[in-house]
């Protein structure tokens, strides 16, 4: 759930309603490809549900990563339009919000949206990269023994949104299911 705290602690509350409000929700059958490697996906994905598994072609299709309720799917094309780098298969039945890239790119037009949803996109990847950096065993040598002394804890930038994005999240599950 670590990328929805980025997200939905950045984004303000007539954010997530538009999301909930243009979005979809879908279920998704075990075994069935969400996004697939090297096509354009139309949509950006909210996991609300059930567990998806992330694969890439070049390393044998192996597994690099497993995504579970709060994740968000396919931000990154979205962000450079270029094709997914990997293809989302879910290991279960599951349920996703469906956000149509075109009403989100329309939803840019708004400026004060727009910085909100990149400044939580860049907070992610910054986050994400340096997690990155960090289990090559990169850098510092200190920041290293930090990060491994620490594991995968959520920075100080992320603790100010988390009670809000948790928050958000269970707002948005109960609006979704009709509650």
């Amino acid at each position: 759930m670590r990328k929805a705290l980025f997200i939905l602690g950045t984004l303000d509350d007539s954010d997530i309603d538009w999301m909930i409000a243009t979005g979809t929700r879908e279920k998704v059958p075990a075994r069935t490809t969400l996004i697939t490697e090297g096509r354009p996906s139309e949509h950006v994905y909210i996991v609300l549900d059930g567990t998806f598994a992330v694969h890439v072609a070049a390393l044998d299709n192996k597994e690099i990563a497993t995504l579970r309720s709060g994740e968000i799917i396919g931000e990154m094309s979205f962000v450079d339009s270029r094709p997914p780098s990997a293809s989302v298969v879910a290991m279960e039945d599951s349920y996703v919000l469906a956000v149509p890239n075109l009403a989100l790119k329309d939803r840019l037009n708004d400026a004060a949206f727009a910085s909100r949803f990149y400044r939580s996109l860049a907070i992610f990847l910054a986050n994400r990269l340096r997690d990155t950096v960090a289990n090559l065993g990169y850098g510092r040598g200190s920041e290293r023994e930090q990060r491994a002394s620490f594991g995968n804890e959520i920075g100080p930038t992320a603790l100010e949104t988390v009670s809000v994005a948790g928050a958000r999240m269970n707002w948005m599950m109960k609006r979704l299911r009709g509650q």
